[in-house]
């Protein structure tokens, strides 16, 4: 069975297909700048014992239509292609960000499941659109396959009430839906289920921490979300690339009665102007190391609030668990930076979590074990995989045996 994974962003496309129950992809690539004249398509196809095809494409993509169909066009290529015809895709798989609280597992997409998407752009407003248009583009160019929609907010559906409430008027929730609904719940979910079986423990407790532009830590029993950083959007938590993380909401109040500020500039502000780039001038933690390296005492201190509030959210999930058997790094600063990794970590011995340096300073692009060998937590980097996982949920809900005889 062909599966083709679609995430959609507000001007771009990531891709992966799968040809089942194969889990490496047949073919990867990604759609940039969307609606610009000088749009980027990014397309590699993968051989067993072959290095990969890469091919680059710039061309004015206007929308999300025309660069589904220029990614038909790859796939289909008589030369380069991997399939014949689009009809040879049976299911796409959409990342969808915001499922709220009636989306806590995969669901194949009719059109109340659309609806229910679409009534839940005001909690995702700049994530939830996008993926809406993936899946009624998807719907126009590959109208013979399954259309399922993954949730990253499905795997926190398991957070005990207690977790997940607010200390607000209780109508707050009941009749608007204000609560932690948690992000990032693709990627935590896959990290979690590869470390539960590299310790052979199913029921072990794992703090899980995903560390790119946006960051988020969530605490894991038994393959089971108990808590998470982020809350109502994706704002809270951990400090970000140009998200500030948790804050007093009495600064809120402030920036808009004291100093004039309207709400959509506050918005502003808290989602694209602050976290590192607000602290440094820089979003990205590589340019930020490179400036520490170079001796800048604005970039010392945002890597030290950064790592600070990692360990504070390590100490609290430790708590919220009753113990710890695991912590794990993943996405792109988490999977790369060692000096994060090591920072996040330091002073936590009492935790049980002691790291070693070699093996942290050592590269790799598998799990690995950055522990010492006879600390009492185990220390792993875990790569994550967030098309795989969408493509194996997608497995799940259409039976596995289905899956296997097409």
């Amino acid at each position: 069975m062909n599966i083709f994974v679609v995430n959609s962003g507000s001007s771009s496309i990531k891709y992966q297909l799968f040809r089942w129950p194969a889990s490496e992809p047949v073919c990867s690539g990604l759609v940039e700048r969307l609606g610009l004249p000088d749009s980027l398509i990014t397309h590699t196809v993968f051989s067993p014992n072959a290095e990969p095809r890469k091919q680059k494409l710039t061309l004015a993509l206007p929308n999300h239509a025309a660069g589904l169909r220029e990614v038909v066009k790859l796939l289909t290529d008589p030369e380069t292609g991997v399939i014949q015809d689009p009809a040879d895709i049976s299911v796409i798989g959409h990342r969808v960000v915001h499922g709220g609280e009636r989306f806590a597992a995969t669901t194949l997409i009719d059109e109340d499941v659309k609806a229910e998407i679409k009534r839940l752009f005001a909690l995702a407003p700049l994530h939830n659109p996008a993926n809406y248009l993936g899946i009624e583009v998807a719907e126009q160019l590959f109208p013979q396959a399954r259309q399922v929609a993954v949730f990253d907010t499905a795997f926190h559906q398991t957070l005990p009430e207690h977790a997940f409430r607010y200390a607000l008027p209780a109508d707050l929730y009941t009749e608007h839906g204000i609560r932690v609904y948690g992000f990032h719940g693709t990627s935590h979910k896959y990290v979690a289920a590869q470390a539960a079986a590299y310790l052979q423990n199913p029921d072990a407790r794992i703090i899980t921490v995903h560390l790119g532009n946006g960051c988020s830590v969530a605490a894991v029993r038994a393959g089971r979300s108990v808590d998470t950083s982020m809350g109502f959007g994706p704002l809270s938590g951990l400090v970000m690339g140009t998200r500030s993380g948790d804050l007093d909401p009495s600064v809120i109040f402030h920036l808009i009665s004291q100093l004039g500020y309207p709400a959509e500039q506050v918005s502003a502000l808290l989602n694209k102007a602050s976290g590192m780039l607000g602290l440094t001038g820089y979003s990205d933690m590589r340019d930020v190391g490179a400036a520490v390296a170079a001796g800048s005492p604005e970039a010392t201190l945002a890597l030290q609030l950064y790592a600070y509030r990692i360990r504070k959210y390590l100490g609290a999930y430790a708590a919220a668990l009753g113990g710890l058997d695991a912590v794990v790094f993943t996405a792109g600063v988490g999977e790369n930076d060692v000096r994060v990794r090591a920072l996040a970590c330091e002073g936590l011995a009492f935790l049980g979590i002691r790291l070693d340096e070699a093996r942290n300073q050592a590269a790799g692009r598998e799990l690995r074990e950055i522990s010492l060998p006879d600390a009492q937590v185990k220390v792993l980097v875990v790569p994550t995989n967030e098309e795989l996982e969408i493509a194996r949920q997608c497995v799940e809900l259409l039976g596995g045996g289905e899956a296997n005889s097409a």
